[in-house]
């Protein structure tokens, strides 16, 4: 939920428009997200043995919480359409995001069927699917904000050429490691096992090189955030004319959090 609220204040400042395409959704999406969150827990205990009726019923409501997350998609896509400069380092990380988070929630409609569920239950396909949901959609989420909020709470400006390679291999990391999963687990290749069968050995290899790649991906983070400390660029290099789009934002976000 904070990603959302982070992606949304990205698409503000990349568009320079004073709302986001389909605002009134975005606002009634997040409630209902917060809302059907509630009622949607026993799809995590579809394997307990509870009744028909009542796996039915998680079934459907775990379905329907994904209509209000396509909603938030769509406006982001309808907001960003048309938009000036698709060069922007923030384009990245937000396109990123939309991927990543998209691909989480499409595998997870996969498992709120409870017959799917049941037959994949502790495999792979599970771990590929809250990654992509939990730890890689909201690490984007997050660097996302430090993309814009560091120069603006510093004011001082990154290496924009670094950190979109750093982009560029941390999102091939990710994808080599957890999209060979959602393989494995068709597979019934379950988690936390330390052997496996040799004929699933190359998916395991190309999810073991993701990971070394996304590790790296992160070293390098942590360097652009140290040389951006050395370095003390001015932060006008890198808002340019953007200067007054941030001024804007942010006060129409203040007017935003004050009416809602």
């Amino acid at each position: 939920m904070p990603a959302f609220g982070i992606i949304s204040h990205r698409v503000l400042f990349l568009t320079g428009k004073k709302e986001i395409f389909g605002n009134i959704g975005i606002i009634y999406a997040m409630a209902s997200i917060g809302l059907l969150g509630c009622v949607v827990w026993a799809h995590h205990i579809f394997t307990i043995g509870i009744d028909v009726d009542t796996r039915a019923y998680f079934t459907a409501a775990t379905i329907i919480i994904g209509i209000p997350t396509g909603v938030k998609i769509f406006s982001w896509v309808g907001s960003i359409y048309g938009s000036l400069n698709t060069t922007f380092i923030l384009y990245y990380w937000v396109f990123g995001f939309l991927f990543l988070f998209t691909v989480g929630g499409l595998t997870g409609i996969i498992l709120a069927r409870s017959s799917l569920d049941i037959v994949m239950h502790d495999t792979y396909f599970v771990v590929a699917h809250f990654h992509y949901v939990l730890s890689i959609g909201a690490v984007f989420g997050i660097i996302t904000g430090l993309a814009l909020w560091l120069p603006i709470i510093l004011e001082i400006n990154y290496n924009n050429l670094l950190f979109s390679i750093q982009f560029l291999i941390m999102f091939i990391g990710v994808n080599l490691t957890f999209f060979p999963q959602h393989f494995l687990g068709l597979h019934g290749i379950p988690r936390r096992y330390r052997e496996y069968p040799d004929f699933i050995f190359g998916w395991n290899r190309v999810s073991s090189c993701g990971s070394i790649i996304r590790f790296i991906s992160i070293i390098i983070l942590i360097i652009i955030i140290w040389e951006t400390l050395v370095a003390k660029r001015k932060v006008l290099f890198f808002l340019g004319k953007r200067r007054e789009w941030i001024i804007r934002v942010f006060s129409i976000s203040s007017r935003y959090s004050m009416k809602t």
